[in-house]
Parts: C-alpha cells; sequence; structure tokens
C-alpha cells in the first residue's frame, strides 16, 4: 500500500506510441518526484516507465477508480478521457499528442486541448516545463477544478466537450459566449 499522494497517468488507447509522457513522468520521478508521490501509468503502446507501475490498458471500472483516486491525473488529450475526469471533479493536465512527433494521425488532440484550457477546465502541458509546473501545483493543492467553467457546473462542462468534438469533426469550432449557451445547443 502506498501512503503517498497518487499521480495517474493515461496515454489513452490509440496505436501511436507516446513516449513524450513517458519521459517526462520518469524524469519527474528520477529528479524528486518519486519522493512527493506514487505514480501509476497506463501506457497503450508507449515505453514502459523505468519508475512508475504501469500496465498497458485498463478496464473502464479501474480507470475510473484511478481517476476517483488520484491526486493528480495526468493524461493526453482525449476528450474521452478529458471528460471522464472532469466529470469526477477532477481538473487533469493535459498533454496532447503532436501529429509532428509520430504520436497521433493529425493535431486535433492540439486544437482541442487549447480550447477546453481557454474555458479552465484542463491545466495545459505543452512543454515539460509546463508539466512539471503544474504537478507541483496540485500537488501542493493549489490547482482545483472552478466551481463552474464559464457559467457551467462541470456536469454541463462535459457535455460542452462533446459538443466541441462534434465541432472539430465538422471542422467548425466556434466559440459563443458560454452565458448564451446550454448542452445540446438551445438558447438560454
Amino acid at each position: 500500500m502506498h501512503t503517498l499522494p497518487l499521480i495517474f497517468a493515461t496515454v489513452g488507447t490509440d496505436v501511436h506510441p507516446f513516449h513524450r509522457m513517458t519521459r517526462w513522468i520518469d524524469t519527474w520521478l528520477a529528479e524528486g518526484g518519486a519522493n512527493r508521490a506514487h505514480c501509476f501509468m497506463q501506457t497503450g503502446t508507449s515505453q514502459q516507465p523505468r519508475l512508475a507501475d504501469h500496465n498497458p490498458y485498463l478496464g473502464y471500472r479501474e480507470m475510473e477508480e484511478k481517476v476517483r483516486s488520484a491526486a493528480a491525473v495526468v493524461c493526453h488529450g482525449g476528450p474521452g478521457t478529458i471528460m471522464l475526469c472532469v466529470s469526477m471533479g477532477k481538473r487533469p493536465i493535459v498533454i496532447p499528442r503532436s501529429a509532428e512527433r509520430g504520436e497521433h494521425v493529425d493535431n486535433h488532440q492540439c486544437a482541442f486541448s487549447r480550447r477546453v484550457a481557454a474555458d479552465g477546465a484542463i491545466l495545459l502541458a505543452e512543454t515539460e516545463e509546463q508539466f512539471r509546473s503544474h504537478v507541483e501545483q496540485v500537488l501542493q493543492g493549489g490547482v482545483v477544478l472552478p466551481r463552474s467553467v464559464n457559467g457551467f457546473d462541470p456536469a454541463q462542462a462535459a457535455a460542452r466537450f462533446e459538443e466541441l468534438v462534434e465541432g472539430l469533426f465538422r471542422g467548425a469550432v466556434t466559440r459563443e459566449p458560454a452565458a448564451t449557451r446550454v448542452p445540446g445547443g438551445h438558447e438560454t
């Protein structure tokens, strides 16, 4: 049984490896993070971490339990993972996958993550320095999920995420004032 707070990291289930996340976590743990937190990582096809417990894939219930019990969640920019975190009251540290690095087929995770970060629902980490800063802030208790995200509570924000994902696939994500929209697209 671990007595340190848990950092749960997940790369999702995409077939592309996400070695960058594994390296960032291993480096942080090696440079003192392991003295402040225990890390469990869902690795998919990515390299296995040297310093964190890991498993390639988790069932949905196990994934929920890891998110629920984590002091910090670090994840890829997958909408499903982000929605799960927010619906459980967590504000994840999101490292979006990059097509230029061979981590995905396109940069939809970058676009989606930037949009969701603008609403304050996630902590965006596009650099290793941002990742480290966010992890430290979360472990010190300085970062919590806002009670509302641009006027929405977390459940409403999760529904809005679904709308954003649909917009990405249509190629037409627009930013509308949150006060004039409710999930499902109805005007208030």
